[in-house]
């Protein structure tokens, strides 16, 4: 007799028919409502209570087109930065076992936890003419204070994590044999890197380059300490709320949103499919 057939094998092939009348899936659908609600509801109403042409007027405004511009400037530098210098840490972190191994990635994920004021604050500490990288950095000509490349170094540490763990993720799943048959005919470390590795992480390192844009795309504690001028599109928003009130901050902030959700479309878009991998 086949050990599939009877009434075990009818439950094995409609589970989603028993799983609907489970109590235990509606109260999951009903939590799923309520945090949809939470999230959906204040956006669509900030978004749809400026007129069309309210944002029109806004989109036509100099100061609000500059101010987005830059956020999207340094935020893409700064995920330029985090891609150049990211990549071969997390490489280290997805294939060596060390000592400190957990402090390090520890220390990484940081900037993710910490009150992002005190970033700006940190930031600024060192670029001080009482201590010695700052005066490095004076030496040099750079200056964070109110500066482009400020923007860019706030921008990059707190983005830098998302890039470095999604990276990291993608270097883990490729398969170490594939390095070593490379090794094993000859290639070195660094053209078994650039020939064998790259290509299959390149789609994580997309993804994690857009993560860390759009992190730092709406990035305003460490911002405002650091360079509140030339501003930002956080920044300004911030500012026309104090100054005139919601009437004049929610069109730059819609146009703001607009451009995040441009940001994670593409991350959705070039995000590798595990249940095609599968």
């Amino acid at each position: 007799m086949n050990s599939t057939s009877g009434p075990a094998a009818v439950r094995a092939i409609r589970p989603y028919r028993y799983q609907q009348r489970d109590p235990f899936f509606w109260l999951a659908v009903a939590c799923s409502g309520v945090i949809v609600a939470f999230i959906v509801v204040p956006l669509v109403e900030m978004m749809t209570q400026p007129t069309m042409a309210a944002l029109k007027e806004t989109l036509a405004d100099r100061d609000v087109v500059r101010a987005i511009r830059l956020s999207m400037v340094t935020s893409g530098a700064a995920a330029m930065v985090s891609l150049v210098l990211g990549t071969p840490l997390a490489y280290l972190l997805a294939r060596r076992r060390f000592a400190g191994k957990k402090v390090l990635e520890s220390i990484i994920d940081l900037p993710i936890m910490i009150p992002h004021p005190v970033v700006g604050i940190a930031l600024l500490s060192i670029a001080g003419r009482n201590h010695p990288i700052g005066r490095l950095m004076q030496a040099a000509g750079v200056t964070l204070m109110g500066t482009v490349s400020g923007l860019i170094v706030v921008l990059t540490f707190v983005g830098l994590p998302f890039y470095i763990n999604t990276v990291k993720a993608g270097f883990e799943e490729i398969s170490p044999r594939l390095e070593n048959v490379s090794r094993s005919l000859g290639a070195s470390a660094g053209a078994t890197f650039l020939r064998v590795t790259l290509p299959l992480a390149w789609r994580h390192m997309l993804v994690g380059a857009i993560m860390c844009m759009a992190r730092a795309v709406s990035e305003f504690g460490a911002v405002v300490i650091v360079a509140y001028h030339p501003m930002v599109a956080p920044v300004m928003i911030y500012e026309r709320f104090t100054a005139y009130g919601l009437k004049y901050s929610q069109p730059v902030a819609v146009w703001l949103i607009l451009v995040c959700l441009l940001l994670f479309l593409l991350l959705r878009i070039f995000s590798p499919d595990r249940e095609a991998a599968v």
